[in-house]
């Protein structure tokens, strides 16, 4: 190294030339665009044949576009508070819980950003559901809320990077009444996953669930405009994601694809290449390390995820870093749905091949307790939730009892799916001889990249989202609605605090 060096200085002094530093590239801003509850697949440039998300495919069409892109934890607040820190939920303490808190001890990127000259603000919901005050911060881990990205940007100095993270709560439910047939979705085009029943009803509420997505995809557009209007779209890098994935059976608070496989798309034409599809494994909480390296700021040796950089620097599509080739992710306590709070702990390896899942408390229920099952769409029944209805109204019928079993019966301690055969995980071969080498190669992989993160499920220690506090109490005595009540046979009102 030292020869070559000496022999640039020489060739240099020949020449007659000064040795010039590289010109210093320029601090880009960051705008987040996230959807709430939305699947990796329900994009038009994911490959969804029905809706329709014109905005978001242009930014994929000028980015990068992650197919394999996975929250940590199929729960918005812990998905959060990781995607904020960079780590993995099981460091968080009570903030791997929803509704839970995050501690202030734990750093958070926008702060960061903010001690480095950054404007850093965020619309909607930012870190949440949870209480912010009892974690010590004297505001929300997002940074200082804003109503709109025109209020945030006048507070901006010449010349000043900004972060700006709009949380949209499309496609969260209550879905808008009657959002499909008024968005003109084509019912008779939807592809009805095969945990769920074919049916009018499932049809229409993910067609509802569709027009979701697409109000989302306007607003998107819509900050898009603002950019451009302020002159700041060159040097912006856009990010549109979600936090975790759809709610419906078997998607929120579950290991499965359907809750923790996300879109992710990030775009910024003048700085990395676009028209590109990754497959590495990624995580929303790879966000945290890559901002603070594109703002050339040194990345925490607590983070444990990895910076996005070289893979969208590379111009490369594909496999980029052949080592991001699994995710590890976790859920602890979803909503208060089981007695005295009751959690379900798991976590889950997935590669191309194989998803494994360890679930720790196989005794309770996954869904939440019976007759509610409340860690699926509306956790009360409080308000419209028509395909988890349907299953709970039919679930007698000969053809939807095993679809009712998959998103609400309880679960054994380990399930093992084999990606290839059965992409929809309905079949569980954990206990097939067939697979037993596959399960122990994953269980041996999920193992050491616990233990390398000191997951204290796997090393010991205490665990203080077991029975930490849920900052929601009319969540703790349910009161499902009237149409609930009358077609289930449910009581007006449910105690979880019962001993």
């Amino acid at each position: 190294m030292a020869t070559s060096v000496a022999a640039i200085a020489g060739t240099a002094l020949l020449s007659g030339c000064s040795q010039q530093k590289a010109p210093e590239k320029k601090q880009p801003n960051f705008l987040i665009l996230m959807s709430d509850n939305h699947s990796w697949n329900h994009l038009g440039c994911y490959g969804d044949p029905v809706v329709k998300t014109p905005n978001i495919d242009k930014i994929a069409q000028e980015g990068v576009r992650f197919t394999n892109a996975f929250c940590s934890a199929p729960s918005c607040t812990p998905a959060r508070a990781s995607m904020l820190t960079g780590q993995d939920i099981w460091r968080l303490e009570e903030g791997a819980n929803l509704w839970g808190t995050l501690p202030a001890k734990f750093e958070v990127y926008p702060d960061v950003l903010e001690k480095a000259g950054y404007l850093v603000g965020y619309e909607g919901k930012g870190w949440g559901p949870g209480d912010t005050e009892a974690s010590g911060r004297d505001r929300n881990p997002g940074g200082d809320q804003y109503d709109s990205f025109e209020e945030f940007y006048n507070e901006r100095e010449k010349g000043q990077p900004f972060m700006y993270w709009f949380s949209s709560r499309d496609p969260h439910r209550p879905f808008r009444r009657n959002g499909g047939k008024k968005a003109k979705i084509d019912v008779s085009k939807i592809q009805v996953p095969d945990y769920m029943p074919d049916c009018e009803e499932v049809r229409n509420d993910i067609a509802d669930y569709y027009a979701e997505i697409q109000h989302f995809d306007k607003e998107v557009g819509g900050y898009i405009s603002l950019l451009k209007e302020m002159g700041q779209l060159d040097n912006t890098i856009i990010i549109v994601a979600s936090d975790n994935g759809w709610q419906m059976p078997r998607g929120l608070a579950n290991l499965y694809d359907m809750g923790t496989k996300i879109p992710m798309i990030i775009s910024m034409p003048e700085r990395f290449k676009g028209s590109r599809v990754v497959e590495d494994f990624v995580y929303l909480t790879d966000l945290a390390p890559t901002f603070l390296e594109f703002a050339g700021l040194p990345i925490p040796d607590y983070m444990t995820a990895k910076s996005l950089v070289n893979i969208l620097e590379s111009n490369q599509s594909g496999i980029i870093e052949p080592e991001r080739d699994f995710v590890v992710t976790a859920r602890e306590r979803h909503a208060y749905v089981r007695k005295n709070g009751a959690g379900y702990g798991g976590r889950a390896i997935q590669t191309k091949d194989y998803l494994y899942i360890r679930n720790y408390e196989p005794e309770q229920w996954p869904a939440g307790d019976p007759p509610l099952y409340g860690d699926v769409d509306a956790h009360m029944l409080q308000y419209p939730c028509p395909a988890k209805m349907y299953l709970l109204e039919n679930k007698e019928d000969a053809a939807v009892k095993p679809l009712f079993d998959l998103a609400f019966s309880k679960r054994p301690a380990e399930e093992l799916y084999d990606l290839k055969k059965d992409p929809h995980q309905m079949n569980n071969v954990a206990e097939d001889a067939a697979y037993q080498e596959a399960k122990n190669q994953m269980q041996e992989k999920m193992n050491k990249y616990l233990t390398e993160t000191k997951d204290p499920r796997v090393v010991g220690g205490e665990m203080k989202w077991m029975n930490a506090e849920y900052y929601a109490e009319m969540d703790k005595t349910p009161r499902p609605s009237q149409r609930s009540i009358d077609a289930l046979g449910l009581e007006e009102e449910y105690d979880y605090n019962e001993e």
